[in-house]
């Protein structure tokens, strides 16, 4: 099978750019949800709270059950909800509060206009009120910006919105409540952090998201995917290779197939534009379910180091292509 490295080094540099923009490693909640991005949901977590991160954002209970042990919280987003002293449950809506048990610990998220899920500001007063009502713990506060990865005005009305609903909450008592709104693409766009807590995804993986306009933060991807060689051939000049037979060799070539497909997330995509790997080798005919082929006898390649660049080619995002990748794919960890 193939393999996946994650740089131990890289992690840590990143975590350390991420806190330099906090202020501190106690302000990151690293979000560990979809295996964590791909990399590995119990070997992240281990490495993040090896590193001092006391805090956790997942996907729903089955992944927080599988990390909770490592961290002071975690903050789950979505799914079922029930009364635990290390998980918050994220509300999206008013309804859920009715299904909610006494004494959970949630957060309130507050829809500042990307209309997905949330809270609207007209609504907070009533959501305050059943929270007192069905003597819920609020323990936090939040929002998710739409575009903090791209100019214009969103972003700072955004910001605007969530300070009203952090005024109201306060006005209304509440004590003890953790205000974030910041992700990573708002994190490494900012100069003055002044929240209780930054939701960082995709940048403690290794990637600026921002486009060229903004300032660059040195940070170096995580995760390298590697596959393993099954077979070599001599391939004649005119033979070809693969379903359809949409590669015809040019010369006679050394050609060997990996242990690599879409079988195992990546992408089959077109041969009409094939991939290259970070080695410059590029990929012959179609992609099969578990095998690609190249012109190479090495035992193992690397398939991908860089996922920005790979998605790239592809035309979607990186995190497509790190979440897209099997959990059953072996992960180690080097450096």
């Amino acid at each position: 099978m193939a393999y996946i490295t994650i740089n131990r080094q890289n992690f840590y540099h990143n975590l350390n750019q991420i806190a330099l923009k906090t202020g501190s490693k106690e302000k990151i909640a690293i979000v560990l949800k979809d295996n964590a991005y791909g990399h590995g949901l119990k070997l992240i977590a281990t490495l993040a709270s090896e590193y001092g991160i006391k805090h956790a954002v997942v996907r729903d209970l089955a992944e927080a059950e599988e990390v909770k042990a490592l961290f002071e919280s975690v903050l789950v987003l979505a799914g079922e909800s029930r009364v635990d002293e290390v998980c918050s449950f994220a509300v999206n809506s008013i309804e859920q509060l009715s299904g909610m048990e006494k004494g959970c610990r949630v957060e309130l998220k507050i829809d500042t206009g990307m209309h997905r899920n949330g809270i609207a500001l007209s609504e907070l007063d009533e959501a305050l009120d059943m929270l007192t009502e069905k003597e819920l713990n609020l323990i936090g506060v939040m929002t998710h910006f739409k575009s903090a990865d791209e100019l214009g005005s969103e972003y700072f009305w955004q910001k605007k919105y969530f300070e009203l609903a952090k005024q109201r909450v306060k006005e209304r008592g509440f004590a003890n409540v953790r205000f974030h709104s910041h992700n990573s693409a708002a994190i490494l766009r900012t100069r003055s952090f002044d929240e209780d807590m930054v939701r960082a995804g995709i940048a403690v993986y290794g990637y600026d998201e921002l486009p060229g306009s903004f300032d660059k933060t040195d940070l170096r991807p995580v995760l390298a995917l590697y596959a393993k060689k099954v077979a070599t051939k001599l391939l004649k000049a005119g033979q070809r290779v693969g379903y359809g037979g949409t590669y015809t060799a040019p010369k006679d070539m050394v050609v060997s197939t990996y242990n690599i497909g879409y079988g195992d997330g990546w992408p089959r995509a077109s041969d009409k534009s094939p991939y290259r790997t970070s080695d410059g080798l590029e990929v012959l005919g179609r992609v099969s379910m578990d095998l690609m082929s190249f012109e190479s006898e090495k035992e193992s390649l690397c398939i991908m180091d860089d996922a920005k660049k790979a998605a790239k080619h592809f035309g979607t995002i990186s995190y497509e292509i790190m979440t897209a990748l099997s959990p059953d794919i072996p992960r180690e960890v080097i450096a």
